[in-house]
C-alpha cells in the first residue's frame, strides 16, 4: 500500500480529533466554576493592597543650595548616582516648601533655590517610627512624609547608615498603621512579591513579580534579594511584601544599562535592615566589628598551587599595621577560611561576619598559610565611622550643612603609631574615603595628609581644624603621601 492511501486516514483521523478538542474547550469554557479555578491559581493583591498599602508613605526631601554649588560637575555625580539607586534628590531650581507651593513663611530659607528628591518608605511601628533608604534622605535639610490618608508631617531622621542604605525617621503622629515583619527564612525563590511605592512622584503605586534569586551579592555588607518586580525611580526606600502581606526586604537598587527598569531589581533582606534599625534607633550610629584587612576571592588556580585545593576563604591583600589582625599575627598572603567558627566562602563572608562582631570581643580566625592551617585569636576593634549617620535630636550638628573635610568629601582617620614608625612620620591623617572635590582632585582611600597649607598636621582633630577655616579659601594645598611618592594636591572648594 502506497504511503498516499495511508496518509489521508490519518490526516482526516486528526482533523476529527482537533474538532473535538477544541469543541470540548469551548463548551468547558462555558461550565460554571472551570474558569474560575484557573483564575484563583494566579495571586490576587487586592486584600494585601488594602491592607498593607496604608502603611506605605511617600518622601519628599528638599536639599537648600550651599554657595559654589552651581550644577556642572556635581550633576553628573549625582545623575549617576540616579541612575544606580534611585530616588535621590534631583536638581532643579523650584522655590518654596517641599509640596511646591509658599509655606507662608517669607524668610530667608523660602527665597533658597531648592534641590528635589522623592522616594518611598514604611511605617515600622504605631508611634510614628519610619523606614527608607539612607540615600533617599542623604543630604537633605528637609524631610516630609505623606501618608495615603494625605496628612503631611515633617519628619526628623533618626539615624542613617550608608554602608547597608538604611535610613530611620520619626514623624509626630500616633495610632499608625504598622507593617508586620517577615520571618526572612521562609523566602523562597519563585514565590510572588508586591512592592509599593512613589516611581516617579506617583504615590502608592503596586507592581509584582517574583523572587528571582536570594543572597545575591551587590555589595560588602548585604546579601540582597533580587526580583523581577518593576522597580523605578522614586520607588527606593519602599517596602516589597510577601503573600501574607509581611515586609520582606525594603526596595533599594535596580540593573539597569538605560536608568529605567529592566527586570532586575534588589532590596535589602528585612532582617539585616531591622538590625540596623535598631541601632539607629537606640543610639543614632551603626557600631561593627572591624579587624584591618583588605580581603579578596580566591581564584581556582590560586587555591590549587598553594595547595587549598577549593577556591574557598579570603585571600587577605593586606594587612593594616597595627590593626587589630596585626595584632593577631595575621599576615598578607594568608587565606582566612574560618572566622569565628563560620566558614569563610568568600571575600564578602569575611567582611559580615567580622561586621557582625562586637567590638571589644574576640574571635578565633583559622588561616591557611604556606600549605597549613593556623588558628590566632583576634579582639575585635570598632569599624571607623564612615561620617553618614544622621544623629537624634540633642546632636549640636542635626539639620546642619557639611562643613570643612566633610564638604569636600573628605573622611579621614588617625595614623596608627606602628605605621607611624615604619614610614617615620611624625604626624597625618589617613584618608578613608574621597568624594566629590576631594576625588576630583585626585585624593583617594589609604593616601596620607601631611600637611594643610603648609601647617603640619598632627590629629584629625586639628586636620578639621585647619579644613575649616581653609574651606573659604579658593584653593587648599595638601601635601599628600602615596606608597613612597609625596606630592602636593590642590583642593578648590569653589569647585563643589
Amino acid at each position: 500500500m502506497s504511503s498516499k492511501f495511508v496518509s489521508r486516514p490519518l490526516a482526516a483521523r486528526f482533523s476529527r480529533a482537533v474538532l473535538s478538542a477544541a469543541v470540548l474547550s469551548l463548551s468547558l469554557s462555558f461550565v460554571p466554576g472551570v474558569g474560575q479555578v484557573q483564575a484563583r491559581e494566579l495571586p490576587d493583591f487586592t486584600e494585601l493592597v488594602e491592607r498593607v498599602g496604608p502603611a506605605v508613605v511617600n518622601i519628599r526631601t528638599s536639599e537648600r543650595l550651599r554657595s559654589g554649588m552651581n550644577g556642572s560637575p556635581e550633576v553628573d555625580e549625582q545623575m549617576q548616582e540616579f541612575l544606580r539607586r534611585f530616588g535621590i534628590p534631583l536638581p532643579n531650581q523650584r522655590r518654596g516648601s517641599p509640596r511646591g507651593g509658599g509655606n507662608g513663611n517669607n524668610g530667608a530659607e523660602d527665597d533658597q533655590p531648592q534641590r528635589r528628591g522623592v522616594g518611598s518608605g514604611f511605617i515600622l511601628s504605631a508611634d510614628g517610627y519610619v523606614m527608607t533608604n539612607a540615600h533617599v534622605v542623604q543630604g537633605a535639610d528637609d524631610v516630609w512624609v505623606t501618608l495615603t490618608d494625605k496628612r503631611e508631617f515633617k519628619a526628623k531622621v533618626i539615624g542613617a547608615d550608608r554602608r547597608t542604605d538604611v535610613a530611620v525617621l520619626k514623624i509626630e503622629a500616633s495610632a499608625l498603621p504598622a507593617v508586620k515583619i517577615a520571618d526572612i527564612s521562609r523566602l523562597k525563590v519563585g514565590e510572588w512579591v508586591m512592592a509599593i511605592g512613589s516611581p516617579f512622584g506617583f504615590d502608592n503605586t503596586v507592581t509584582a513579580g517574583i523572587v528571582s534569586a536570594k543572597a545575591r551579592d551587590t555589595g560588602d555588607f548585604l546579601p540582597f534579594i533580587q526580583t523581577d518586580v518593576a522597580i523605578n525611580p522614586g520607588n527606593s526606600g519602599g517596602p516589597l511584601l510577601n503573600m501574607r502581606g509581611e515586609v520582606v526586604g525594603i526596595n533599594s537598587q535596580i540593573y539597569s544599562q538605560s536608568g529605567g527598569f529592566m527586570g532586575i531589581s534588589f532590596a535589602i533582606p528585612i532582617d539585616e535592615a531591622i538590625r540596623v534599625s535598631d541601632q539607629l534607633r537606640g543610639s543614632g550610629r551603626v557600631v561593627r566589628g572591624f579587624i584591618g584587612v583588605a580581603p579578596d576571592d580566591l581564584s581556582k588556580d590560586v587555591a590549587e598551587a598553594i595547595g587549598l585545593g577549593k577556591p574557598t576563604g579570603a585571600l587577605i591583600r593586606s594587612v593594616t599595621a597595627g590593626g587589630a589582625a596585626d595584632k593577631a599575627g595575621v599576615e598578607g598572603g594568608d587565606v582566612i577560611t574560618k572566622f569565628d567558627g563560620k566558614l569563610i566562602e568568600k571575600a564578602s563572608d569575611l567582611r559580615r561576619v567580622v561586621a557582625g562582631l562586637k567590638p571589644g570581643s574576640k574571635a578565633v580566625v583559622q588561616v591557611f598559610r604556606r600549605g597549613a592551617y593556623k588558628d590566632l585569636t583576634i579582639a575585635i576593634a570598632e569599624m571607623p565611622d564612615d561620617g553618614s549617620a544622621r544623629r537624634a535630636s540633642g546632636d549640636s550638628q542635626e539639620g546642619k550643612p557639611a562643613s570643612g573635610a566633610a564638604a569636600l568629601g573628605l573622611q579621614v582617620s588617625e595614623i596608627p603609631d606602628a605605621q607611624k614608625r615604619e614610614l617615620k612620620l611624625r604626624s597625618g591623617v589617613r584618608v578613608d574615603a574621597a568624594s566629590g572635590v576631594a576625588a576630583r582632585a585626585g585624593l583617594r582611600e589609604g593616601d596620607l595628609i601631611l600637611a594643610v597649607d603648609n601647617t603640619d598636621v598632627s590629629s584629625v582633630k586639628q586636620f578639621q581644624g585647619l579644613m575649616s577655616k581653609a574651606e573659604k579659601a579658593k584653593t587648599i594645598n595638601l601635601l599628600v603621601r602615596r606608597d613612597e611618592v609625596v606630592s602636593f594636591i590642590l583642593l578648590k572648594p569653589a569647585a563643589k
